[in-house]
């Protein structure tokens, strides 16, 4: 008589292989995705104006200009749904790279783990070595990000340049522009792959130094909750000045062709060396908690789908 199937599969070496199913991977990265653009989209906004100025703010009503553009001398309520540009954009930004994100890290880390797990213990030591493979296989992922780019630019520009649509829609921007919508796609991936490395690295360090678990799925809410805190916070400060320069190349008019490293040379040249780390302080205070809770997010309820689906 064969001996009865395992579940799940295991992989080289005794190791436990692929933990959950793409269903449970979709679910669960999915409902991070719209989560967090429901309650994190203005601040997201607000980070990107701030990213994509290249003036000095010097006092309160500039910061409301730069904020709120042409609605800065208007009520509250109208000051508020300005933040919601581009919202059309933003979901199907925000929701798919979530699922490819979120989702698309294990498939990776599953097959690092299958055909590799030796070589990531034998050069960083077991925990250590754990902790590399998850950081490299979302440092793969990150970099594959790219593909999403054109609707990551239209989100920008309906959030830091309305004027560059000039009431053309989705289609009408898509033929006219066409691989334009791809531009700073190298900084992009230069942005994405230490920027993902130190996300999913931080948690996976989190998880395995701080709570000496072998099995992430078995983090409690709280101890998920602590790992996102880590990994983003390493994944904004490692990104940050390449995530200005990718923001100021999509920020631009359609009609602009500089190039990344002309913004380098312009920004160290009039703004100095502090400018390639302009909108830290508000990512941290703001996109920080909207990384760390879609993050967070994902890691408990990719785990729960696996149960139940």
């Amino acid at each position: 008589m064969s001996p009865p199937a395992v579940a799940p599969a295991l992989g080289m070496a005794g190791k436990e292989f692929k933990r959950e199913s793409a269903t449970a991977r979709l679910l669960g990265s999915g409902s991070a995705g719209v989560a967090e653009l429901m309650v994190f989209h203005p601040v997201d906004t607000i980070a990107k104006r701030l990213m994509s100025n290249s003036s000095r703010v010097s006092s309160v009503s500039a910061l409301n200009k730069v904020i709120f553009k042409d609605y800065a001398s208007a009520g509250a309520v109208t000051k508020f749904t300005s933040l919601f540009p581009g919202l059309g954009y933003a979901a199907g930004y925000k929701i798919l790279q979530r699922i490819y994100k979120y989702g698309g890290q294990p498939f990776v880390r599953d097959y690092l783990t299958q055909h590799h797990s030796q070589d990531f213990d034998k050069a960083f030591g077991k925990g250590t070595g754990k902790a590399i493979l998850n950081a490299t296989a979302g440092s793969l992922i990150g970099i594959g990000e790219i593909v999403l780019l054109p609707l990551d630019v239209l989100k920008i520009k309906r959030q830091t340049n309305p004027e560059a649509f000039r009431s053309r829609g989705f289609f009408r921007i898509v033929a006219d522009e066409g691989m334009g919508l791809y531009r700073g796609a190298g900084w992009t991936a230069a942005r994405n792959a230490p920027g993902s490395f130190a996300l999913f690295g931080g948690s996976a360090w989190a998880k395995e130094k701080l709570f000496k678990l072998e099995d992430y799925n078995r983090a409690t809410w709280g101890q998920n909750f602590v790992a996102s805190v880590v990994g983003a916070s390493a994944s904004l400060v490692v990104s940050a000045p390449l995530d200005v320069i990718k923001t100021r190349i999509q920020a631009a008019s359609f009609e602009t062709n500089e190039s990344g490293f002309s913004i380098v040379a312009r920004m160290a040249k009039n703004e100095g060396l502090t400018s390639f780390f302009k909108g830290l302080t508000p990512k941290m205070l703001m996109t920080g908690p909207k990384l760390v809770f879609s993050f967070w997010l994902a890691q408990v309820l990719i785990p729960a789908f696996g149960n139940i689906v």
